[in-house]
């Protein structure tokens, strides 16, 4: 047996060791990959190569590298509203603290899903339309449920936002905030002043500063 053939097999014993299944082996090796040198320049033996297996393996689960990509920014992207629908429902009904826990659900994944963030917001430009629909779906999902938090603040004299010409537009304030919690994953690294927490609880606070909120968050 090769050197090859005998680290690939035992990448493949460790894997089968931990109890992770190869698709989710490949999905990490395609997100470090991508995020590492680019989704143009990767190949699918590359990919495989990366984590111990043979091409033939991602073609049991892949038709194609086009296929992959759209598989791992769509599983991530899909968690990601998942978890944002669900802090603002367990936040209660006022919305300062539905903000706030928006905001902290989003950074937190931000900061620790930093590789799988790069990839979702780089690489998605190498999709096709009908591979992307279903993504963007997703984020304006996102962005409307962040949208329904500014318009309840709003209405209940809790919020008040920034205006121009005497009009708000609730919607660009949610895209602006959304934006500027989305690239803390291109900046923030672990091991600096800030833990991830602590790093959420501030976007947090900057959030509700920018909407001007009339109280803080319980």
């Amino acid at each position: 047996m090769t050197k090859r053939k005998t680290l690939r097999s035992a990448v493949a014993a460790v894997i089968e060791r931990e109890g992770r299944p190869p698709v989710e082996a490949i999905r990490s090796a395609a997100f470090r990959q991508f995020a590492e040198r680019g989704y143009p320049v990767v190949t699918v033996r590359d990919i495989m190569k990366a984590c111990g297996l043979t091409q033939g393996a991602l073609y049991n689960h892949f038709r194609s590298k086009d296929e992959l990509l759209h598989d791992i920014i769509t599983s991530t992207q899909a968690e990601l509203e998942r978890i944002c629908q669900q802090a603002v429902a367990e936040a209660g009904d006022d919305p300062s603290a539905k903000l706030a826990a928006f905001v902290r659900a989003y950074v937190m994944r931000h900061c620790r899903l930093r590789v799988e963030a790069l990839v979702a917001n780089r690489e998605i430009s190498w999709l096709d339309t009908s591979r992307v629909a279903d993504i963007r779906r997703s984020r304006r999902a996102i962005r409307d449920v962040l949208v329904g938090v500014l318009v309840q603040g709003v209405e209940k004299g809790v919020f008040d936002p920034p205006k121009v010409d005497g009009h708000e537009d609730l919607k660009a304030i949610a895209m602006a905030l959304l934006d500027q919690c989305t690239h803390v994953s291109m900046w923030y690294g672990p091991g600096g002043r800030l833990a991830e927490e602590q790093m959420a609880a501030l976007y947090a606070e900057m959030a509700l500063r920018t909407v001007g909120a009339k109280r803080p968050a319980g």
